[in-house]
Formats: C-alpha cells, structure tokens, sequence
C-alpha cells in the first residue's frame, strides 16, 4: 500500500511534525488538507499554510490550505467540507495540533490551562468526529493522534499536571474510537522516543535543548509505516524508533538535528 491518491486531513500540518508528514505522504502523490492557524507568517514560527502548501506540491502531492482554529467546532466543520469538496472524501485523519505548557500549577495560567485542553483532547475529538462520516466511506480509513502511551506513573503528572492531562485525554480517545470504531476505522497513536526539533521545543523549552533533539523527518516515516503497513491494526501506542527499528532501520544517525549529539528521551517514556 501506498498513499497515492489518498487523501489526508492533518491538523497543525504548517510547520513541524505535521508539515513533515505532509511532505512524507505527498512524495506517494497524496493529496493532503493542511489545517493550521497560521495564514500570514508569525514572527517566532515559521511557515504558514500557504508555504506548507508549496512545499507540498513541490514535493509531489497536491495540497489545499485551510486556515481553521481547531478550538471551534464550526472551523473544522468548514474545512472538512471544503476537503471533502476538493478531493472528494476523507481516508486519514492526523491530529498532530497541540498546545505545551510543561509548568506546574501555580505557574500555568487559567487561559493556557484551557487553550492546552481545548486544543490537545478537544481539538482531536471534534476533528475525528468531523471526519469520520468520511472515513466511514473510505477503503482504509485511519485516524492517527500525536499522543503518548498511558504511563501513570506520578512523575509524569507532578511536574507539569495540566499537559499531562490534556495529552491523556487525546490518548483516551484514541482508546475509546478503537473500540467504538474496530473493524470500521483504525485508531492510533504515535510519540517520539527522543524529543523532536521543532519551533515549540525551541520557543518553550530552549534552543539549547534542540542539540539533543531528532528531526520531525523520524516521525513522519515512522507515520508512513503506520499508515501504509497497519491498516488492520487498532488502538495502539507506537513508538517512532521502535516503529522503524520492526521496519528493518538499523541506523538512526540521519535523524540526529545536531550529529554526535546525545539524545534527550522524551517524556512519559520510563525506558
């Protein structure tokens, strides 16, 4: 199987992990809704929908850029029917948006408290639920969410209990689409071994730490595997190396952002 034809919605998809994605699928000649905020370039992020749409057709896919606000239920409504109008359906549902906010209690306000909720498990729920009367229709419909696995062990929820919560929750989701959904729609989800490079990283937690970081370009052929390879398969955690490493990837070194670098593991992963 590969993505040729296949048409992804993929939120956040203007910089980063999701453009990364983006550009992964349309080499196959996919054709990909590029959902994100950004329309007009930010001064501390790069990449709007529009360059990610370039990107993309240089990279051999065909591409429309859909400005949406995933907090608003009436957004992704407009932009799934805008997919569905130019392409003709729906067969991957990527929900790679997400809001960080690695502070505790008394230093995370109540509007970032919401904005990471909204966005994270909110966001993923109201996108999956508006692509799925789509996906239903589709010969291999997938829905894959940048969570992490269920570890609840309290050291993940001490030092930052807000983030945590917003990024269980949108792990739950995939749990319960899993099952809500088996046989008609596989629901997945997908983290990174090693912290990824990408502008959150470096605008939140320092550039210093983007040394110890891999490229997106790990989670996007780790995602390609997943979509191309596991159709049957359901309410999984993946990991990205571990992904590639069952794809038969012995060397990581061209993952590495800075070569020779140690790599800093990310979080809620104990081993």
């Amino acid at each position: 199987m590969t993505l040729k034809n296949k048409v992804l919605f993929i939120t956040g998809a203007s910089r980063g992990i999701g453009l990364a994605m983006a550009l992964r699928a349309a080499r196959d000649g996919a054709r990909i809704a590029i959902v994100a905020k950004t329309s007009e370039p930010h001064p501390r992020l790069p990449g709007t929908i529009h360059s990610a749409a370039e990107e993309i057709r240089a990279a051999g896919g065909e591409a429309l850029a859909l400005q949406c606000d995933i907090r608003f239920a009436d957004q992704i409504d407009a932009a799934v029917a805008q997919t569905v109008s130019a392409f003709g359906g729906i067969d991957i549902c990527i929900n790679n948006a997400s809001a960080l906010s690695l502070t505790g209690t008394l230093d995370t306000s109540v509007k970032t408290f919401d904005l990471m909720n909204q966005i994270n498990y909110r966001g993923a729920w109201l996108t999956s639920r508006a692509c799925l009367p789509y996906l239903l229709r589709a010969a291999t419909p997938h829905i894959l969410n940048l969570s992490p696995p269920l570890n609840f062990s309290p050291r993940w929820f001490g030092p930052h209990t807000a983030y945590t919560i917003a990024k269980y929750n949108m792990s739950l989701i995939t749990l319960g689409l899993a099952e809500e959904f088996k046989g008609r729609v596989a629901v997945n989800s997908l983290w990174p071994q090693t912290t990824i490079a990408t502008a959150a990283v470096a605008n939140i937690l320092g550039k210093d730490l983007i040394r110890h970081c891999r490229n997106p370009d790990i989670m996007a052929e780790a995602a390609y595997w997943i979509l191309t390879a596991c159709a049957g398969v359901t309410g999984k955690f993946f990991i990205d190396e571990r992904v590639l490493r069952e794809a038969g990837v012995v060397d990581f070194s061209s993952y590495a952002y800075t070569p020779g670098e140690s790599l800093e593991r990310d979080i809620f992963l104990d081993a």
